[in-house]
């Protein structure tokens, strides 16, 4: 059973060294629709049993070949029939997206279709990238820097972008030789099916892509197997901190996308109005399930008040409704946990800053997970609602006295990943980006671009994703001293 306009072939089964096989458990995972609480899917479960037998699948097509030992002009050949495939199930994908995620239906084309291109640049990348380097050295006539595949990768994804996000960490394990193991979201798994029905599809090698989806406790066993060389994973603070524990005990690497809490600093030369527009659009996008979301705006006191309405004004008229609705501009929140987690903040709110707006559950809707766009004022940066990731449409206004105040309560935060001023002065935003402790930092908005490198600051991760950085921790240095350089590299 999948959504309509999905088609998957095996969603009863898993993929793991090149076939699809049924879960041990016999169980299936359940996906729901937050639009109408409805079911809409059902996937296999895979347990422990299987995430080993995924772990071994990977181990042997590692450590065995022929996929990490494939010149790499030969892995992107192979990717890159991979991407063609994927290229044209994008309105699947799209349709996947809104089915389990609630995203716009608006929206999703666009979004995948712009994920798919990403991944042939990501392979431009490893065109361009030199495996293999040669260096002067006092200590041997040849001296090379080989740049070797670190392994067996456990990829796992959240459910607020499972195409791209997942996509992306096949690609960059795939180009540089490492085998995969896919482990989705259980609320958004049916992207990654089309993944691997896609590496299939290209002919990549069997055990090379691997697909299991499981609950916490089976996702934990595969983070702890031994066989895991690295663990790409983005998603919660608190479950980026159990897993670089885990690598930690073993000397495995791992990649960390974490949480964020960014800012968006508001400086005296941004028009009011064009401010209220542009944040009351950006905490609203997705509904405000994306991690680099700017959901603190820093403000000075003597503007606070005229911000605030003027973001009341803009968030009142933003249209709410089901995700499949050209005319929606806010849909629902993911699932059911969501919403009483964003719940939850509101109250805790309501006894801590002033409830502009927002706050409650749309009246002329009986159905799907759906909250009202919702702003706090007066807010002080030590509370929860503006230390803590909602990963919700829910947005504090922060009163601060001047730039240098505005730059300290940005940076007091346990999150780094991303940030902003809203200014015309492109100097005052170059000095103030290169003062905000994050790995993200724009003019003017929410930017990214995942061409680039992508990853924060403190607690909001470890390592980068995206542009040709995003190779390198997917990559194991080997420094190399011989008496002549070898005839071919």
């Amino acid at each position: 059973m999948t959504p309509e306009g999905v088609n998957v072939a095996h969603p009863d089964k898993l993929f793991i060294g090149g076939r699809w096989v049924p879960a041990h458990s016999g169980r299936m995972i359940e996906l729901v629709c937050p639009n109408s609480e409805q079911a809409v899917g059902r996937v296999a479960e895979a347990d422990e049993a299987d995430m080993d037998a995924a772990v071994a699948a990977a181990r042997d097509a590692f450590d065995n070949g022929p996929w990490p030992t494939t010149p790499p002009a030969d892995r992107v050949e192979a990717f890159r029939a991979m991407v063609a495939q994927l290229e044209r199930r994008v309105p699947e994908l799209a349709k996947a997206w809104t089915a389990q995620m609630g995203g716009l239906a608006s929206f999703a084309e666009p979004m995948h279709g712009g994920a798919v291109m990403a991944l042939g640049q990501i392979a431009g990348f490893a065109e361009q990238f030199e495996f293999v380097q040669t260096r002067p050295s006092q200590a041997a006539a040849a001296a090379l820097i080989a740049y070797e595949p670190v392994g067996v990768v456990a990829a796992i994804a959240p459910w607020n972008g499972p195409f791209g996000i997942m996509a992306n960490k096949v690609a960059y394990a795939l180009l540089t030789g490492c085998t995969v193991i896919m482990k989705p979201s259980p609320e958004t798994p049916l992207e990654a099916y089309i993944i691997a029905e896609a590496a299939e599809a290209a002919g990549i090698p069997a055990g090379v892509v691997n697909l299991v989806t499981g609950h916490r406790e089976a996702s934990d066993h595969l983070v702890c197997n031994e066989g895991v060389d690295k663990v790409s994973f983005t998603g919660s603070t608190v479950a980026g901190k159990r897993i670089a524990s885990v690598c930690g005990g073993r000397m495995a690497r791992c990649t960390l996308e974490l949480g964020g809490k960014s800012a968006a600093i508001i400086r005296d030369d941004f028009p009011i109005e064009a401010a209220a527009k542009m944040l009351a659009g950006t905490i609203t996008l997705m509904s405000g399930q994306v991690c680099a979301m700017l959901s603190r705006v820093i403000v000075p006191r003597h503007r606070h008040d005229e911000l605030a309405q003027a973001i009341a004004a803009e968030l009142r008229q933003i249209r709410i409704g089901y995700s499949d609705d050209p005319a929606t501009q806010l849909g629902p929140v993911a699932m059911k946990r969501q919403l009483e987690r964003i719940e939850m903040y509101i109250e805790e709110g309501k006894q801590t800053a002033d409830l502009v707006t927002g706050g409650n559950r749309p009246a002329h809707l009986d159905r799907g997970y759906f909250i009202e766009p919702t702003l706090f004022a007066n807010v002080s940066n030590d509370s929860r609602i503006s230390q803590e990731e909602i990963f919700g449409p829910v947005l504090s206004l922060i009163p601060v006295e001047d730039e240098e105040d505005a730059i300290r309560t940005a940076n007091a935060s346990a999150y780094g990943l991303n940030g902003s001023v809203l200014t015309t002065d492109a100097d005052a935003a170059y000095r103030i980006a290169r003062r905000v402790r994050t790995g993200g930092f724009g003019q003017n908005g929410l930017r990214m671009d995942f061409g680039l490198p992508f990853g924060g600051f403190k607690q909001s991760g470890i390592g980068r994703e995206g542009g040709p950085e995003g190779l390198l921790p997917y990559l194991e240095l080997k420094t190399i001293l011989i008496d002549s350089m070898p005839s071919a590299l």
